[in-house]
């Protein structure tokens, strides 16, 4: 496979693939809101449609208890490695629309400093339809330039961003056709345009939702305050307390499974290039925070949190209404390293937030998804195919990092088919995943597009090579 056989395929159909994705990004597949169900199948629909154009034998919308994955495949010898694609057709909610410079579901195209060549505004621009939608066109390249050297199979869900409730029933169902070498994943970022990184792990998840119960109905605060507990109060007294005066995590055993990483390990990480008053000029902060005794890398990075992602209760319309609230709420999530186990932490987490509640009010903890923390090793040869494939595009190799995020199901891949997954992302941090103004630079679009198939390249050089 030439790499120029790429290249001049990519510069020919730059401006279809680039509509082919803005026409994806108008589709609010939210799957957090059951109102956009049509657009969830609608999304499914066109995936598979491209999949279809692009090549592959089979594709099929195959259902589950929720949203369909759509599956995909390209089978051309049986005795050639196989390459197993994973991505998710569902994109965050859009809230708060006021925030955004442009609305959410309508694509347009805006230089930014970072990205000086353009990026899309879009949600989902990023995560994860515009990195997903690379594999897609890379597959096409492969396909119309007969230079694809191994079998691909797709599969490319609906729920990533619930927790994949149902890829999980899914996956065991379809065990007989989901054999394959390894995952590809692109739901993942780089350090910078010019400084390619690969993530080696990524942290696990434990998502809680916690009530506080105060009294049978709202009260007026002139005549029942101060004698009868506010549960927004005590909630946020009740928040406060699982931190200590380090930010460290207070919950009893929270750490007790943590991997502790050595010395050698933590300077090696501190050898990636970043600089911590852009960072901060980046978020229009004046100083970084978190666990005492780490740097900043080291926090969103390998260590576990513990973050407060909404509250509410109690009177938040126009004006005032002096109330006293019958009950407080909040959503909880807990980032988690290797060895710590999401079942476990969640229970520890419901234990210790029941344990502080004072007599006057009652509380309920309820768990909602979770997911384990993985980590490859640089040594598979998953890793050196995309390190090598990177090293062609961009002229220098690619520096293995530790991811903040999670991605659950890249676990269950583990546990259930024994492969290891590759994330092989090209997103920015700074490109507002989960948040207003989401975007991805039309750079990072082309360069995965480029990049992609010579993993493909690598991967069965290197598998023969083996065998």
């Amino acid at each position: 496979m030439e790499k120029s056989n790429i290249t001049n395929y990519l510069d020919l159909n730059k401006e279809r693939f680039l509509n082919e994705l803005i026409d994806l990004l108008k589709i609010p597949s939210i799957s957090a809101d059951s109102k956009h169900k049509n657009d969830m199948i609608k999304t499914a629909e066109a995936v598979k449609h491209r999949l279809i154009e692009a090549g592959a034998d089979l594709v099929e919308i195959s259902p589950t208890t929720g949203y369909p994955v759509v599956y995909g495949e390209k089978i051309i010898d049986a005795s050639k490695p196989t390459i197993l694609v994973y991505g998710h057709y569902d994109v965050q909610p859009a809230d708060p629309i006021n925030l955004w410079d442009s609305p959410p579901f309508e694509p347009i195209i805006k230089k930014t400093d970072i990205h000086p060549e353009g990026a899309i505004f879009a949600r989902g621009a990023c995560d994860d339809k515009g990195q997903m939608y690379m594999h897609i066109k890379a597959f096409e390249i492969m396909m119309k330039t007969n230079t694809l050297p191994c079998n691909v199979k797709f599969m490319i869900e609906g729920e990533e961003e619930v927790g994949s409730p149902n890829l999980g029933p899914w996956i065991i169902a379809n065990k007989n056709r989901l054999t394959g070498d390894v995952i590809l994943i692109s739901d993942t970022s780089i350090i910078a345009n010019d400084t390619p990184s690969i993530d080696t792990g990524l942290r696990g998840l434990s998502y809680m939702e916690v009530e506080v119960i105060g009294p049978n109905r709202d009260l007026h605060s002139g005549v029942y305050g101060g004698a009868v507990a506010n549960p927004i109060n005590i909630l946020c007294k009740m928040i406060a307390s699982c931190h200590d005066e380090n930010n460290h995590i207070t919950i009893p055993g929270f750490y007790d499974d943590v991997d502790e990483l050595s010395d050698l390990e933590r300077s090696e990480m501190a050898e990636a290039p970043f600089n911590l008053e852009d960072f901060k000029k980046d978020l229009i902060i004046e100083k970084e925070h978190g666990e005492k005794g780490y740097s900043t890398i080291e926090r969103t990075g390998i260590r576990p949190t513990l973050d407060v992602n909404g509250i509410w209760g109690g009177y938040i319309g126009e004006g005032a209404k002096t109330v006293l609230p019958s009950k407080a709420f909040a959503k909880i999530s807990m980032r988690l390293v290797p060895n710590q186990g999401s079942q476990k932490i969640s229970e520890l987490f419901q234990k210790y937030f029941e344990s502080i509640a004072p007599a006057s009010v009652k509380v309920k903890v309820k768990a909602h998804h979770g997911g384990e923390p993985v980590f490859v090793g640089t040594d598979s040869i998953g890793y050196q195919s995309a390190s090598l494939a990177m090293q062609e595009t961009y002229g220098k190799k690619p520096l293995p990092t530790r991811g903040g995020g999670s991605i659950p199901i890249v676990a269950l891949f583990k546990k259930e088919l024994g492969l290891d997954s590759i994330l092989f992302g090209f997103g920015l941090d700074s490109d507002g995943l989960h948040s207003p103004n989401e975007h991805y630079g039309l750079f990072n679009y082309y360069k995965g597009i480029e990049t992609i198939p010579l993993f493909y390249k690598y991967f069965t050089a290197l598998s023969n090579k083996k065998n």
